[in-house]
């Protein structure tokens, strides 16, 4: 029980983080329909700045807000440099301009700093907390969910309470009404680029201390993970993008806990296989696809 316990934990915690990362995808598909495969190397660029930073000043807050810039400067960059070019005549042309984008990004890292990883620092213990006999979170798992859930409500406090939020929405599901109600699409496109980058880089800065180190290929495995997720949730879906991170963080942590981390992965596929035959547009996605 009490290893149970624990791996429950500790696999909220992971989840938290592929949430965060799926809801950086859904929010990019809800604002221009492409999924950014690009987005896990767009985050790591994002880490390699607050270690940086971090490095220079000694303070991790600083790295974290200078992430959140980087973050959202990728998203700006990105979508003005050549995501907007992508015709919207093949949902494939966006795909193809993502992955030379990662194939981009990964070699200017590989030649700046190296193959090797570089290991980054928590900013609180790793040590699990024992409550009655019994280890559970660490003060880092904490400080992860807090920063998860805090983030979440106020994105959703964006999109429900603010002209800016509504103006998102609608640029989203109605391009030209919204257009013909004076909203400016293409400038909402940009943000939504850039919040979800900044959300992305967020959750691979909070991914790396708990890995190996920090590479180019630092978030090759996030990326895979919570585009699982987003597929499972729904990618319209952020909501979806909450619970699925959450199942699948659990269901990673049991299955590594029980039967080895050769078997997560399969055991990943096996519920992705099985979401798609049962719903293929995923647990929690809208019952009529939006087509435009």
């Amino acid at each position: 029980m009490d290893r149970l316990l624990f791996l429950l934990a500790t696999g909220l915690a992971r989840g938290a983080i592929f949430a965060l990362f799926a809801l950086a995808l859904v929010l990019i598909w809800r604002a221009a329909r492409v999924v950014n495969f690009a987005q896990g190397a767009m985050a790591v660029v994002a880490t390699y700045v607050a270690f940086a930073v971090t490095g220079l000043t000694g303070s991790y807050w600083i790295g974290l807000a200078s992430a959140l810039v980087a973050g959202g400067l990728m998203g700006l960059i990105v979508e003005r440099g050549v995501m907007r070019f992508a015709t919207h005549a093949s949902p494939l042309s966006g795909v193809i301009i993502a992955i030379g984008v990662v194939m981009v990004l990964q070699s200017l890292l590989g030649i700046a700093f190296g193959p090797n990883a570089r290991p980054m620092e928590a900013p609180f213990p790793e040590t699990p907390i024992v409550l009655g006999g019994v280890p559970v979170l660490s003060p880092y798992d904490l400080f992860v969910l807090v920063v998860a859930i805090g983030l979440m409500g106020v994105l959703a406090l964006l999109f429900t309470r603010t002209s800016l939020g509504l103006q998102l929405r609608a640029s989203a599901f109605a391009p030209e009404v919204s257009r013909l109600l004076g909203v400016r699409v293409a400038r909402m496109v940009t943000a939504g680029w850039v919040l979800a980058s900044a959300v992305g880089a967020l959750a691979a800065l909070l991914l790396v201390p708990t890995e190996l180190g920090l590479n180019p290929h630092s978030a090759d495995l996030l990326f895979v993970s919570a585009f699982t997720v987003a597929v499972v949730g729904g990618l319209d879906s952020p909501p979806g993008a909450l619970i699925g991170g959450l199942v699948v963080g659990v269901l990673i942590s049991l299955v590594t806990g029980y039967l080895g981390a050769t078997v997560a992965p399969i055991a990943v596929l096996g519920l992705l296989v099985a979401v798609l035959l049962v719903r293929p547009g995923g647990l929690f996605a809208a019952t009529e696809a939006r087509t435009a």
